[in-house]
């Protein structure tokens, strides 16, 4: 990573911190590595993101339904999924410290591209290469690590009472398709979507909340019939929709590029994979997925649990296993790509005539965590009163704030941060023309506005 890319990743955390988006978890008792939690507008920005897919992807189309299954099922789907047996990545030790790292990183670290390396050629590159540990120590051969993490239900923790976080939220909606089918009575093809927590014991968590051990994912399984809908059009159907999402979340064509995972590196149920990435200023790295998962989940369950879980065609009464097209998408990366796009630096000017650089979050307006915020321009008692009155018409609206604190100008300079698309601000004039100032994030332009006509007007702008 260059320094220019540093200098700005650095911006980009700093700013979420300070601006109550993201702080570090447990920071109190010194926190926990790769740990954070969304602070107040980081989780409206989260539901947000939640919302705004659950919307696209699901209410405005009659082909989906929405699930929501738990996060600790019975060990025997993830036997079946093939978790338990594949669900690895690549590991060496440091021989002094003991601390573990993933292998693929470390050779990305220097300079090679390990994509479809055996462990066998990972570990002839260390050797040649001398490659040492971020501790500057010896490592051991590489080996694969399962990444489910593990729990125990119940008083003993034994082999008996083992149990595992998801790793993905798809198994529950596999295993519950025959309900969600007689309950729906949908025909295919049918999509069943759900958003949730999902775990994985990552060797080297890090850059930011980009790689955690506990995430959230957004994706949805969609069923559909092998011999009447050939599974490359239904695939290409998929991404052209992901595609007009992305645009829709303020994330440019230019900054994505779709990796075609190729034969031997797909995932043990894939049979098209394309992880979709995003140029971060930390690199290029997956933001979203689509595969075709074929039939091998429904497969595998019907194999193993002994359950029918086959689709009978209303019309012909001929009985199937349905194929799959899975798009996923990790709200915790969509999230720190919204905040990415978004970020910017530029000249403003002071109320002295000159100018200075403001930063500003040009966040999507239906995804900004807060909507509109009342600043009365004094903390005078009849402007105070005057301007909760406005903020209590506009709260059953939007999402909005009332700040009172500091000049005038650092409170917009505050909200730029924050991403609000829109200050109202109450200034004495309004009490005798009974109109305010609305300012505008992205170009600053600020309009007179007749405070009975406020909500008419904002909501305009937000449709535009």
């Amino acid at each position: 990573m260059t320094e220019k890319k540093e200098q700005l990743m650095d911006k980009i955390v700093s700013l979420c911190k300070r601006r109550g988006f993201v702080f570090a978890g447990s920071e109190i008792y010194g926190g926990l590595a790769n740990s954070w939690d969304f602070g107040p507008y980081g989780t409206e920005l989260m539901n947000n993101i939640r919302n705004h897919w659950w919307d696209f992807f699901i209410t405005r189309r009659p082909d989906m339904v929405g699930l929501d299954s738990t996060i600790i099922m019975n060990p025997k789907v993830w036997e079946a999924s093939g978790h338990v047996a594949g669900f690895t990545d690549p590991l060496v030790e440091d021989k002094v410290t003991h601390k573990r790292y993933r292998v693929d990183h470390l050779l990305e670290e220097h300079g090679h591209d390990p994509m479809g390396m055996t462990l066998d050629a990972m570990w002839e590159i260390i050797q040649k290469e001398k490659i040492k540990s971020p501790d500057g120590n010896e490592l051991t051969q590489p080996r694969k690590f399962n990444l489910m993490l593990k729990t125990f239900l119940g008083p003993v923790e034994d082999d008996s009472a083992l149990a595992y976080l998801r790793p993905e939220t798809a198994q529950g909606m596999f295993v519950d398709f025959q309900h969600v089918l007689q309950t729906t009575r949908r025909k295919l093809p049918l999509g069943i979507a759900q958003v949730g927590k999902c775990f994985r014991n990552e060797i080297t968590p890090g850059q930011f909340i980009f790689r955690l051990r506990e995430f959230n994912l957004m994706e949805f399984e969609y069923f559909f019939d092998p011999e009447r809908d050939k599974w490359e059009d239904v695939f290409e159907t998929w991404l052209s929709e992901m595609k007009k999402y992305w645009k829709e979340l303020g994330i440019k064509d230019k900054d994505l590029y779709f990796h075609e995972i190729p034969d031997g590196e797909r995932a043990h149920y894939s049979k098209r994979t394309i992880d979709i990435e995003y140029k971060f200023p930390f690199g290029l790295k997956e933001l979203h997925a689509i595969a075709y998962r074929t039939d091998y989940d429904l497969k595998s369950h019907i194999e193993k649990s002994g359950k029918d879980l086959m689709y009978t065609d209303p019309e012909s009464g001929r009985k199937f296993i349905p194929h799959v097209i899975e798009p996923t998408f990790g709200v915790d990366r969509t999230f720190l790509a919204v905040i990415c796009a978004a970020y910017c630096e530029e000249k403003a000017p002071t109320a002295k005539g000159g100018t200075e650089i403001r930063t500003v979050l040009k966040i999507p307006k239906y995804l900004a965590p807060i909507k509109v915020t009342v600043l009365p321009l004094s903390r005078k008692e009849n402007l105070v009163k005057k301007s909760h009155e406005i903020w209590d018409a506009l709260r059953p609206h939007w999402r909005s704030e009332y700040d009172e604190t500091q000049s005038i100008g650092r409170r917009y300079r505050r909200q730029d941060e924050i991403g609000t698309p829109f200050c109202v601000t109450v200034d004495f004039e309004t009490l005798k023309d009974k109109a305010v100032t609305v300012r505008d994030r992205d170009t600053m332009k600020q309009e007179r506005i007749k405070i009975d006509k406020l909500v008419d007007y904002l909501k305009g702008k937000f449709e535009e």
